[in-house]
């Protein structure tokens, strides 16, 4: 079935604008036409779900021996593969940006996206260019998964695993609920019409000269995003301006204020590196358009090219912080204490590095530790700077880490769980007691 596709905002999908394609835009099928088909195992109306209509997911987590999980989870961010070497010796980074993106698709115009399904594993995300090789943090893993089997849910997994990298490199965190049940096929969700990725050349969703806004209900800036484009509006990155307003537009519609969305960013990247070590030609195609026998991985290389460090996802290259797998406050003490200089990564993208750093504010080469490598900012950081709204809150930050310890426990907090609903779904022992506004808490009755 074939309508006009268009802003979904104000009602029927049928009346918006544009060109002819099936409602929820891009198909899976649009995209990947060689891809392997699986909806003959729903013939008849079948389910699915391996584990059967009868499944209790609250009662098998509450089964789950939860100390031993986050115990394999911590020792396996420090237990390197050679098939898939950790950066710094620590995998901490890498699967924080996988639970990021798994939450990080909640927007609040229709609830739809988010971590609560664990739909990470399935096109399109699964195939998106900002996820690039989160595929192997999956399959890192897969062993953990095979060991709690029906005890610990994908979606779950994803984010307890993020609280544990956090934990693992001396971050704060605010508690963990459990209770997403996983779904197994991919869900019908309208993430735009556009028929090119980001990585394509898409156009940015936001062009206030040709009075273009950001469709509703999407939150992302252009197609194969989570959130804005970290290079600038377009991949511009000489209109700071337009950079902060494409990260005020699309947090807030993931349900994050100014200061969280300052927290997320300064705490985010507190840890770990962008890749951008080689153009992103050299490299194979995305997981849903690789050959069967690939085995759900993309994005090949060279296995000697992965040993090295050359790899590339965001095409930017280079840490954050000279410490990248440890919390802290050097963000920020970067960020005000250089003067950066626009350049370009190995793989061509724009980024910014501090004119004359020290050699104590170099970083660690994330494959060998006796090499010093320069920090880097993306235009998105250099917003926190230049943008007098952020500016304002990245100061405080700096001048008072422990705002921003709880700060961004606070935001992490509230990406991994805002979509859930109500609190009562929330299980485990790390669930807190407080009680938070973007909950909706019910007030309690009087009989």
């Amino acid at each position: 079935m074939d309508a006009k596709t268009g802003d979904i905002s104000d009602g029927c999908p049928f009346q918006g604008s544009g060109g002819t394609r099936s409602l929820l835009g891009r198909t899976n099928m649009d995209w990947w036409p060689d891809a392997l088909q699986l909806e003959i195992l729903k013939e008849g109306g079948r389910n699915p779900d391996p584990l059967g209509d009868d499944f209790d997911y609250v009662e098998a987590f509450n089964a789950l021996d939860y100390k031993a999980l986050k115990a394999d989870i911590k020792a396996l961010m420090t237990d390197s593969q050679d098939w898939w070497p950790a950066d710094y010796g620590h995998y901490g980074p890498f699967f924080i940006r996988m639970a990021w993106h798994a939450a990080g698709t909640y927007r609040t115009g229709d609830g739809r996206g988010g971590a609560s399904s664990g739909q990470q594993r399935f096109a399109p995300l699964n195939s998106w260019p900002d996820n690039g090789n989160l595929d192997k943090a999956r399959r890192l893993l897969w062993p953990i998964k095979q060991k709690y089997g029906k005890h610990i849910s994908w979606a779950d997994l994803f984010v307890l695993t993020g609280n544990v990298a956090i934990e693992s490199m001396g971050g704060p965190v605010f508690g963990f609920g459990g209770g997403r049940k996983d779904v197994f096929e991919p869900e019908m969700v309208y993430w735009g019409s556009e028929e090119q990725w980001v990585d394509e050349g898409v156009e940015t969703r936001i062009l206030p000269d040709e009075g273009k806004a950001l469709e509703n209900p999407l939150a992302a800036i252009q197609m194969g995003l989570i959130y804005v484009n970290p290079e600038g509006p377009g991949g511009n990155p000489n209109d700071p301006e337009g950079m902060a307003r494409d990260m005020k537009e699309t947090f807030a519609r993931m349900a994050m204020n100014d200061e969280e969305t300052v927290a997320l960013t300064a705490g985010g990247h507190a840890f770990g590196k962008c890749h951008g070590a080689k153009p992103s030609d050299t490299f194979g195609k995305a997981p849903e358009g690789e050959n069967l026998h690939s085995m759900g991985f993309g994005w090949l290389t060279d296995p000697d090219e992965i040993g090295k460090g050359h790899i590339t996802t965001s095409g930017i290259e280079g840490p954050w912080t000279p410490n990248p797998t440890e919390w802290g406050n050097d963000y920020f003490r970067l960020l005000f204490k250089y003067e950066y200089e626009l350049t370009q990564s190995p793989a061509g993208a724009n980024q910014w590095t501090p004119i004359d750093p020290e050699e104590a504010d170099m970083a660690p080469d994330a494959r060998d530790p006796s090499k010093k490598v320069p920090t880097i900012m993306t235009t998105a950081d250099m917003a926190l700077k230049m943008d007098p709204e952020y500016r304002k809150i990245s100061e405080r930050f700096h001048a008072n880490p422990e705002l921003l310890d709880d700060a961004f426990a606070r935001a992490w907090f509230k990406l991994c769980h805002r979509d859930m609903g109500p609190k009562v779904r929330y299980l485990g022992p790390e669930v807190p007691s407080e009680e938070l506004i973007w909950q909706d808490p019910v007030p309690a009755g009087t009989t």
